[in-house]
């Protein structure tokens, strides 16, 4: 990240409403991510060049004195491959932050989901582990737009994370309850998790519950286990989550467990990503099906990705990976960015090349 353009400065200087009232610090950041994809899915090719979450972010803060400062942050999206964007359809919030912790209202990922992204070292990518981890991605949703993703970015939300306190800390979130559906159901929702992060160590416990997303008196819930290990150059990750879904027929649950490794040679890091999905079950009707899961045998499916990052400087990158999901007989698993449109037993695979560079 780099302070604003020392032109703009310049101009703001000029204006003396704003010259009086400006920020004590203020950065302008981003990340361009772009892939050439050689895809199958069941056999059919797709050739095409996706947009992996580029993004162009304002933050910064004031100084209000006695430790506490006002913090911002506007961060948009950018999309390569069409040009396409939105100024603020990220993470962009506004709040307060002192010896009390931090406390900021806006559209931004949940703790549950940022509990454990950082275990997936193809996050977010066609690749990222939202295939079978969390049911799929919400890039930017409210309590209706996704009824079924746990990995999501959460409109109207407001967030409480408390210091950090010997390496662990707690971050809870509550979706504001603003939509109105018309089946008269007043969805809301609530996130919450304890990350501990020491040294070569790092651990996370998350839960998430969505309260009337399905229909009135019908919540959704989902727990995760996630604990990481570096030693020398290498890193092992693994999370464990249960998603549990009340449907108008009954319960759908299911099971999912992802591993990632990790490791670095000299400005090259290889990795590894692999994710299963179990059946579905519970008393819901065989076929019930919410986002990914699906009540029934044979529903499961297995993600692994294996690739290569070459690291051209600090913040430019050049990766390759291969991918490759498989579905059980019933399962409709799909990549949960970029997806192909799996068909009940799909098997998806292929080869990227990319370029990263954060700035």
């Amino acid at each position: 990240m780099r302070k604003i353009f020392p032109a703009l400065l310049a101009t703001a200087a000029i204006i003396p409403c704003c010259a009086a009232h400006a920020q004590s610090n203020v950065q302008i950041y981003g990340r361009l991510n772009a892939g050439l994809e050689n895809l199958q899915n069941d056999g059919a090719r797709v050739s095409r060049l996706s947009n992996n979450r580029s993004v162009l972010g304002f933050n910064g803060s004031e100084d209000l004195g006695g430790g506490t400062r006002l913090i911002f942050q506007i961060e948009g999206t950018l999309s390569l491959d069409t040009g396409a964007g939105s100024p603020a359809a990220r993470d962009t919030r506004i709040g307060i932050q002192g010896h009390a912790g931090t406390l900021f209202a806006g559209n931004w990922v949940t703790p549950y989901n940022g509990a454990t992204a950082g275990l997936d070292p193809y996050y977010p990518t066609t690749a990222g582990y939202m295939s079978i981890m969390g049911n799929g991605a919400g890039a930017s949703v409210s309590n209706t737009s996704d009824t079924s993703s746990f990995d999501r970015r959460q409109q109207n939300s407001v967030h409480y994370w408390t210091p950090v306190w010997n390496g662990l800390q707690l971050r809870l979130a509550q979706g504001a309850s603003e939509e109105r559906p018309a089946n008269g159901a007043k969805p809301s929702l609530s996130s919450g998790a304890v990350i501990y992060e020491q040294g070569a160590w790092y651990a996370s416990a998350a839960y998430e519950r969505h309260h009337a997303y399905q229909g009135p008196g019908l919540n959704d819930s989902a727990a995760k286990l996630g604990a990481a290990y570096r030693f020398g150059d290498t890193r092992i990750g693994v999370v464990a989550e249960q998603l549990r879904y009340e449907t108008a027929s009954g319960t759908l649950k299911r099971n999912d467990a992802y591993v990632s490794v990790t490791h670095q040679i000299g400005r090259g890091v290889f990795k590894l990503g692999i994710g299963h999905a179990g059946d579905g079950t519970g008393s819901a009707a065989d076929g019930a099906t919410i986002g990914y899961a699906r009540k029934g045998a044979d529903t499961g499916a297995t993600h692994y990705t294996a690739g290569y990052d070459y690291n051209l400087s600090k913040r430019s990158t050049v990766y390759a990976y291969y991918t490759h999901l498989a579905n059980q007989r019933n399962g409709v698993v799909d990549f949960a960015i970029n997806g192909l449109g799996a068909q009940p037993g799909a098997m998806l695979k292929g080869l990227v090349l990319g370029l990263r560079h954060n700035f």
